[in-house]
Parts: structure tokens; sequence; C-alpha cells
């Protein structure tokens, strides 16, 4: 018998550790419920509404991460094949991550009250030039170009307002003053403001938080009662404090004809345009005091005048007690999401992968990046994840893609917040603990 020369062997044991990975059986029901030390590359969870566990309030946690120094020399855990290189550091806080048309990778640094913009070598994570691009915003975060083919306006949600900077391929700071096409917007608590465009660029979609917890003083329907709402107000569409806010609504490119696309999301923090589909999904926080395992955090398309339950209902009728009898009219209109993932993963980002560098079993299919959340008594999200679809529908399942930011129980030094797709197909993250930008690429070798 022949041995095996050493290339034969690296793909035969990379082989071996494909096939040990798809036979990892799907994690379901409780056993999907683990914190960080369950989490890995190639860890699979299915959750279903069936799955839901009763609200234990008295079980809620106070549980917010002592932040840690990123490691000397640190190595993100990936598939087989993957690998992540650093393209930015010491960036104060960034957020939101989307790509130019011509490549330049856009970055919301929301505390800074800037938009950063960098340029890669090619094949490289190492910047060839960088900038800033506009200063003097508001807690920026959404970003998005248009129109989508040689676009001449860089649009910026900031948490009150969307304005757009004018725009030609490769500036790397603005060329004007910004314009401000919608204000107004309320930016207490939930600030995170994101946006995107329609795959025909004819409507700018923009998510728009809650401003607190779960309404807890949002009282009664006032002038007439929920009724009144109901018939004059998209379905459970909240009044007071609340109004115009948990939502997703959209407006024409110039800001004008504003209207409602959908209520109930609680906190829809990442938004994308599913390729193909055209659908546009959120990923959506949901609320917090219902214990370690409700309710379960979201993604999921956004149908057009549908109600997702909050503040008065979670994952179809189920009833937050906290509102039990306030709004029974509104039992079994609830729109169940398409994929759950964990409660309390802290869901920001989403982008959907149509690159040409990851393998072929990856097109299709979405990256979600999990910030993690202080509910929690057992430290769960911190990790990017990957929701699998087939023939551009959600199978429910989601599976662990790069792990490795939290040092212990209690110290974390990384926190996903964007995700984008490079020109290249590289995958592009930011994370806020430490501040840094990372490029994860595929080439087939352990």
């Amino acid at each position: 018998m022949r041995p095996l020369h050493a290339g034969a062997c690296a793909a035969a044991i990379l082989a071996l550790a494909a096939a040990a990975s798809a036979a990892e059986p799907v994690l379901k029901g409780t056993e999907a419920f683990g914190d960080w030390r369950a989490d890995r590359p190639g860890v699979v969870r299915l959750i279903t509404p069936q799955d839901l566990q009763p609200p234990a309030p008295s079980q809620s946690a106070s549980n917010g991460p002592e932040r840690a120094k990123m490691p000397k020399n640190v190595k993100l855990r990936l598939p087989p094949g993957f690998s992540a290189e650093l393209v930015a550091s010491g960036i104060r806080n960034p957020r939101a991550v989307r790509v130019a048309p011509n490549g330049d990778l856009f970055v919301a640094d929301s505390r800074a009250n800037q938009l950063r913009v960098y340029r890669l070598a090619p094949g490289s994570a190492k910047p060839a030039e960088e900038g800033v691009f506009a200063t003097g915003l508001h807690q920026p975060y959404g970003i998005a170009f248009y129109p989508a083919e040689d676009p001449q306006w860089v649009y910026v949600a900031n948490s009150d307002s969307v304005v757009r900077f004018p725009y030609e391929e490769g500036d790397l700071k603005a060329s004007g003053a910004p314009q401000t096409i919608v204000s107004g917007i309320p930016s207490n608590h939930h600030w995170t403001r994101d946006i995107a465009f329609s795959p025909d660029g004819k409507t700018l979609y923009l998510s728009v938080g809650s401003g607190s917890n779960v309404a807890e003083d949002i009282g009664a329907a006032p002038q007439g009662g929920a009724e009144r709402w109901a018939h004059e107000k998209p379905l459970g569409y909240a009044w007071g404090s609340e109004e115009g806010r948990a939502e997703v609504r959209a407006y024409d490119p110039d800001g004008g004809n504003g209207r409602v696309v959908a209520t109930g999301l609680r906190n829809c923090s990442g938004m994308a345009v599913q390729p193909g589909t055209g659908a546009l999904w959120c990923v959506v926080n949901e609320r917090d005091g219902l214990g370690d395992n409700v309710p379960f955090e979201y993604a999921t398309s956004v149908k057009q005048g549908a109600f997702y339950g909050w503040p008065w209902y979670y994952l179809g009728s189920n009833e937050d007690p906290r509102h039990a009898g306030e709004r029974p009219d509104l039992k079994g209109k609830v729109t169940v999401p398409d994929v759950l993932m964990q409660a309390h993963s802290a869901p920001l980002n989403i982008a959907f992968y149509e690159g040409g560098q990851f393998p072929a079993e990856y097109r299709g299919d979405a990256f979600v990046a999990l910030h993690g959340s202080w509910n929690r008594n057992k430290r769960t999200g911190y990790k990017v994840v990957r929701l699998r679809f087939s023939d551009g529908k959600p199978t429910g399942e989601y599976e662990d893609f790069m792990t490795g930011f939290v040092v212990s129980d209690a110290k974390v030094w990384g926190r996903p917040v964007g995700v984008a797709v490079a020109k290249d197909g590289a995958l592009i993250v930011s994370e806020d603990g430490s501040g840094t930008i990372w490029r994860v690429t595929y080439d087939g070798k352990s």
C-alpha cells in the first residue's frame, strides 16, 4: 500500500473533520439552551415555539460582563479551513459595517459620532487607505448606499434622524454637508437605527426600537380604547411615549411618504434584504426580566402589516404577565418569527452571504452577530452564528460560526456587532468590546 504524501494527508484530515462536523447532532429543546462553554464552531441549534418555557421573573438576572483585555495573539475559533485576521483596532465603538460597491468598508463609530472608512489592500486584511468620512453625527449606526449601482449618496441613520452625504466612488471623506431627510425620531433607550433599501431602490426602510423594556407605563389606550387604535393605526400600534417605536418604517428615498411596515418589533437592531427574494429581514432583541430562557430572540422576514407582539405578547399568543388582560383583541394576531435563537443573546446585525470565497453550501445563508446580554445567569451570545437556508427559506437551524470572545464566566473581551460580506467574499466582523474589526477568509486549510 502506497503511503499518503503530506498534501493527501492534510486533505484526508480536512475531509474527516468536515464529515465529523456534518454528523454532529442538532441540539433541540432544552439541549439548545447551553451557555458560552458549549459554544464552538459547528454546533447547530434548532429552537421552536414548542420549546418556550413559562416566564420566571424571579429568576431574572443582572449579570453584565466584565470587560477583559483582548489576549495577545488571540485565535478566534472558526470552522476548519477558515481564519480571521485583524483589520483595525483601537476604535472607540465600531458598530454596523457596510461595504460600498467599490469594496470600501464603512464603519459606524457610534460613540465617537463619526463614520470611518477602510480600503483594504487586495486579498489582505491590511488597510491600504483609511479615513474619517464624516464627523458631528449623533450616535450613527445604519449605513446604506444609493443608488445601489454607482451610488451618489451615503445614507446614515443617526439615533434621531436619517441624513445623507453626497458621494462619489472612492471618497474617503464626505465632499459636502449632510442633508437631513428624516427627523424627529425619538432616541432614548434603544437608539440603534438601521436602514436598508429595497432591491428596486424605491423604498428606504428604517427600524426604530422601543423606548423601554416592555412599555411599563403605557397604560390604557386613550380616546376610546384599543378598538379605536386597531381601526385607525396599524395592528399593535403603541401610544404615549412608545408611539412610533418598536416598528419598521418605510420612506421614499428623499425621506417623504413615511409609513409603517410592521409593529411589535421591540428592537430590530439589524436589517438586510435577502438576495433573490427581496424580502426584508430583521434581527430582534426581545424583552428582559422573564428569566434566563424567556423569550427567545429572533430573526425574521418582515411582513407588511404584521404585528410581532411587543409589548403585550411574544412568540405568538404568549401574553406578557406584566400586561395581562390589557389587549385581548390582539391575541391570535401575532406573527411568529422565522428563526428563534437563545434568549438574551442580543442579535445586532445580519448579512446574507452571496460571495464566492466560502464553500458553496454557505451561499444563501445568513450571518448574525450576537452581542450578548446582561440579563442571563449563564452567559450566552458573544459570537457570530450562521442561519441555514434551503431554497431561500430558513430551516430554523442556526450554527455557531465564530466564537472565542469570552474569557471566563465573568469576563468578555469581544462583543460582535456588525457583519458584512466584502466584495471579495470575505466576512467582515466588528466588535465593540475591544474596538476591533476582523476579516474572515476561507482557504481550505486547517
